[in-house]
């Protein structure tokens, strides 16, 4: 099963709403462990302390930051402007569904990987 942690980007209350509703484990920025103002590197590095995959829009920090620390849970990437939120849960819904944490570890992912084409 996979945990994972939107970041301040990707942080939207409606969207961690209802990944939760569908039973998913799922937190956001900010939480108890991760400030508002949080750096994307303290982000990364305290979902990973957690066991936790990070999803994000911010592609040209995450990038990077992931080759900085190989050790994470999972990087998965989006472009902001490609999704609508009803696309968002979707599509998380079924990464979340029908993937192992153990195939995102250490790698940086496109959610557009997931995406159904129905």
């Amino acid at each position: 099963m996979i945990k994972l942690h939107l970041d301040a980007d990707t942080s939207r209350k409606a969207l961690h709403k209802a990944l939760v509703d569908r039973g998913h484990d799922v937190t956001r920025t900010p939480t108890s462990w991760i400030a508002k103002n949080a750096s994307d590197e303290d982000q990364l590095l305290r979902a990973t302390a957690r066991g936790r995959a990070v999803f994000s829009f911010n592609i040209g920090d995450f990038a990077p930051l992931s080759a900085r620390h190989p050790d994470h849970a999972g990087v998965i990437l989006a472009a902001q402007s490609k999704w609508t939120l009803g696309e968002l849960i979707e599509t998380l819904d079924h990464l979340l569904s029908s993937t192992e944490a153990r195939s995102l570890r250490g790698r940086v992912s496109w959610l557009s990987s997931w995406r159904r084409m129905d």
